[in-house]
């Protein structure tokens, strides 16, 4: 289903091209004056040097071919050129019945489905989430959604932090701590226990204690690296040790991220590529890439064009240890081996920018990729208190994502009593505890989406879980209204299966169709440019499109009955696509609030 924009567009270029001018000039835009016009082209300015003519001239000559449009109302010329535009109501309204007819109301599916990993998410075994990890997540989930739902074939990983010293750290103190576990005698051939030696809780401060330790302690770091070599090289005991991490966190894991909505396709980490990257190594240094630079292995990366330096990226270190930029080098290898995608995309903080750069240099320099993959990171800012530092708790430590999660939906279980008891009802309180988490995570995500990913943003508690304004739970309370109406609709004996959307009979409910029909252009601006952000500034037009037609219109108590049907029809529309866009930004909606 073409886009209304573009349907509106070619009524006007045929008219340009009647008129003795080049069609192209007949591109369409949504007008910047609505108090004027909804559509306006700027095409006759644009023309004007090119006939010798005078822009107002030629937009009258054009407004005259448009007399006996079926798409346009009202066509007007304004000085100096501009041509102002109204769409009919009938045209509006085809548009719509085709939009709930169509499967993805419409939306236009890609020619040629494009195959896309999304590394995303990020966190390192052992150790709690916090809130640093919450933007990777909900952007990344948001990402994932928009471009499955715009038709491509996109799979997201996690990439775990799961090799390297932080893993010798925890194997040292756990062995410090129970020196007879049996996964430390190395004469032991049997079967090992199935279930870990340790909590998740004991896991998260071994941790921390092992890291503090190696610090201060020539020694034990020592003994931290040797575990390390051993686990890599394949001890059992030690493998087998790393086995009970992973699944004690990933079992951890797996749940925080379902409390935000979060599910990853492969739960895959940096140990994945661990046997893979003697043999990238060797490549790269028998195709003449990797060279020794102070007892380093380096590619450089450097471009003619760099009006910056651009550091080589180094591929291993001196005492022959691998970095982050070797996995994900052979991360990037793997994929291309067992997916072929058409597209790589990284969600991190924006400051990893110039080692995504390295990186994304090194792989296609080496030919891990092909020449036509796209390599893209989307570096994003950061979550900022209302000091307008990196969000931090109460005691100036950072704060666990699972406190942060708890503290919203305390704040919201706060206002939905309060909102009962000046409404004067009783609040269930399990009902209430369930609709606080839905409207709580709403809360969060929403308030992060709506800004654009790369730029730094505060985290107003008291502005996120507002029922007013550019926020979540103005956008589900909106849902929540329609889906009154709809249930007292049905309640009155009305059917909402037969219901027809109709001609508007005001200029709200114009504006609310005209706002449902922007849906299909918005989709695909917000997965071209992969920009969660765009989806969000169009549910808030949406739903203040909705309320300013609710408020002015007494739907449940018209007599027209087909009227009543046609808003019926339009709202169950309203619903369908803002349920739809909240559930590609990761969140849903309660039944009440």
């Amino acid at each position: 289903m073409q886009k209304i924009l573009d349907l509106i567009s070619e009524e006007v270029q045929k008219a340009f091209e009647a008129a003795g001018y080049d069609a192209q000039l007949g591109r369409v835009t949504i007008s910047n004056r609505p108090d004027l016009c909804e559509y306006q082209c700027n095409g006759a300015m644009a023309g004007a040097k090119k006939y010798h003519k005078a822009p107002l001239m030629i937009a009258q000559e054009v407004a005259e071919k448009l007399d006996a449009s079926d798409v346009l109302a009202e066509v007007s010329a304004a000085a100096p050129g501009f041509l102002n535009m109204k769409v009919k109501e009938e045209f509006v309204r085809d548009y719509l019945r085709k939009m709930r007819e169509s499967e993805k109301f419409g939306l236009k599916m890609p020619g040629q489905a494009k195959k896309i990993i999304i590394d995303y998410g990020g966190p390192n075994v052992a150790k709690p989430l916090h809130v640093g990890h919450l933007r990777s997540a909900i952007i990344g989930e948001s990402i994932k959604r928009i471009c499955r739902y715009a038709g491509h074939d996109i799979i997201g990983d996690i990439h775990l932090g799961d090799w390297g010293l932080q893993m010798g750290l925890i194997i040292t103190e756990l062995q410090k701590r129970q020196p007879d576990l049996i996964y430390f005698d190395a004469s032991y051939e049997g079967e090992y226990p199935e279930e870990a030696p340790f909590t998740i809780s004991e896991l998260e401060e071994i941790y921390p204690t092992a890291s503090a330790k190696s610090k201060e302690d020539e020694t034990y770091k020592a003994d931290a690296m040797e575990a390390t070599y051993k686990l890599q090289s394949g001890v059992r005991g030690y493998r087998a040790l790393w086995n009970h991490i992973i699944d004690v966190s990933v079992t951890d894991l797996k749940k925080n991220y379902e409390n935000l909505n979060v599910a990853f396709d492969l739960w895959k980490g940096e140990s994945d590529v661990h046997d893979i990257i003697p043999g990238m190594v060797e490549a790269m240094k028998k195709g003449g890439y990797a060279y020794e630079s102070d007892g380093a292995l380096v590619v450089d990366v450097k471009e003619e064009t760099d009006t910056k330096e651009v550091p080589p990226c180094m591929i291993l270190k001196s005492d022959g240890a691998s970095l982050y930029n070797t996995t994900d080098l052979a991360t990037i290898m793997d994929r291309m081996e067992q997916h072929h995608p058409d597209k790589l995309i990284y969600l991190t903080d924006k400051r990893q920018e110039l080692y995504f750069e390295q990186v994304f240099r090194c792989a296609r320099k080496t030919g891990l990729v092909d020449a036509d993959t796209e390599l893209v990171h989307i570096g994003f800012g950061t979550m900022n208190g209302k000091d307008g530092k990196p969000f931090k708790t109460r005691e100036g430590g950072v704060m666990r994502l699972e406190n942060l999660i708890h503290e919203i939906n305390e704040e919201m279980i706060r206002k939905i009593r309060e909102n009962a008891e000046t409404k004067g009802y009783e609040v269930d309180e399990k009902e209430a505890e369930e609709t606080a988490k839905v409207v709580g995570l709403a809360a969060i995500k929403y308030g992060d989406l709506s800004n654009q990913a790369s730029k730094d943003y505060i985290f107003d508690m008291d502005r996120f879980t507002s029922f007013e304004g550019d926020t979540g739970p103005y956008i589900l309370y909106t849902i929540v209204r329609i889906k009154s109406i709809l249930g007292k609709y049905a309640e009155q004996g009305g059917t909402l299966t037969n219901t027809v959307i109709e001609n508007a009979v005001n200029d709200s409910e114009k504006s609310l169709m005209l706002e449902v029909a922007k849906f299909n252009a918005m989709i695909e601006g917000a997965c071209e440019e992969i920009a969660p952000h765009r989806i969000c500034a169009y549910i808030y037009d949406l739903a203040n499109a909705f309320n300013h037609f609710y408020h002015e219109t007494k739907i449940l108590t018209e007599e027209d009955v087909q009227k009543k049907s046609g808003w019926i029809a339009l709202l169950i529309l309203t619903r369908d696509i803002l349920e739809t866009c909240i559930d590609l930004l990761g969140f849903s909606a309660p039944e009440r609030m």
